[in-house]
């Protein structure tokens, strides 16, 4: 059973970084036709609260105590995870190269890590210390930090988003389990889209669209086309899998399956907007595939190892010992 959750989960994680990654190419039309950061954001997010609003209910049962109860995380996840990443990273890259943004935001598995280390005051173990290095090596292969000033708000803005990331992460793991993830996403969505409307309608975040035919998949479509696909798939369903992914999988792990959204990007990119790969940024794919795999590699320690060996409550102790070394560290 662990064995096939850890492969539903790793296969969710994957589908999320998919279909994250292919948002970039899809929206990137819409923002060289006129679209503003924030008018993107709320079309986006305002769809998935459409499409997940019903499905979130059904999977609460039309019972709205669970959320109430979990009100504080679904505020921090629709505020921070959802819409304070997406406007800061759509800021940043105004300010700085596209590249460095990038992989500013993507320094956040190895944040979660070096958190988990201060948090715990136990390094991490060498697996994931290596997985780290591999992926951050591969990240600077397959972005390639470009040219131009490196603005300190972009920087900060950059840095903002990247924490964001690590919320998401973090309150995926760690949301009440009477909250579903198409729950928590559908609410997260709904309330994200309220709050950024209304900044939007007092001017606090510019709003600017142009309804016009744009690029789409190799041809053109109209306008309405890739907000539905950047909605739907980027959004609704690619935060639905990452939560169930980090349920299923924990935060370290699922955290560095997203980092495979650059690699997914980057092909997509290259299908879509004819943007062809380089071969040191193939290498970096690997790279980070390579640290993924590592990380999956780190050994459960401490009281959750001892668990994975159950002793009667009646056993003696000696046998308790002996159960405890058999277990793995």
């Amino acid at each position: 059973m662990r064995g096939s959750k850890g492969a539903l989960g790793i296969a969710l994680g994957l589908g999320a970084g998919l279909a994250f990654g292919a948002g970039g190419a899809v929206v990137k039309p819409l923002l060289e036709a006129g679209w503003s950061p924030g008018a993107a954001v709320f079309a986006r997010i305002g769809i998935a609260a459409l499409v997940l609003a019903v499905p979130g209910l059904i999977a609460l049962r039309f019972d709205l105590r669970p959320l109430w109860r979990a009100r504080w995380t679904v505020l921090a996840y629709s505020l921070i995870a959802v819409v304070g990443t997406q406007l800061a990273f759509y800021a940043s890259i105004a300010l700085i190269p596209v590249s460095t943004t990038l992989l500013i935001e993507y320094l956040a598995p190895v944040a979660l890590v070096l958190f988990a280390w201060a948090r715990q005051r136990r390094a991490p173990q060498l697996v994931v210390v290596a997985g780290s290095v591999l992926a951050i090596g591969g990240l600077v292969l397959v972005i390639g930090p470009g040219g131009g000033g490196l603005d300190v708000v972009g920087l900060l803005l950059a840095g903002i988003a990247m924490l964001g990331v690590c919320v998401y992460y973090v309150l995926g793991e760690r949301a009440d389990a009477s909250v579903p993830p198409i729950a928590l996403a559908a609410s997260g969505f709904v309330v994200g889209a309220i709050v950024l409307g209304a900044t939007g309608a007092i001017g606090l975040v510019p709003f600017t669209a142009a309804f016009v035919e744009v690029p789409y998949l190799g041809t053109v479509a109209p306008w309405w086309v890739p907000v539905l696909t950047v909605g739907v798939v980027s959004t609704a369903f690619a935060y639905v899998a990452g939560i169930t992914a980090i349920r299923l999988l924990g935060t370290r792990l699922s955290s560095f399956l997203g980092l495979s959204e650059v690699i997914f990007a980057a092909i997509v990119a290259w299908f879509v907007l004819g943007e062809a790969i380089a071969p040191l940024q193939a290498l970096g794919g690997l790279l980070i595939l390579g640290g993924i795999v590592l990380v999956r590699f780190e050994r459960p320690s401490g009281a959750a190892a001892i668990d994975l060996v159950p002793v009667p409550a009646d056993a003696p102790r000696t046998e308790t010992r002996r159960a405890e070394r058999r277990s793995p560290s």
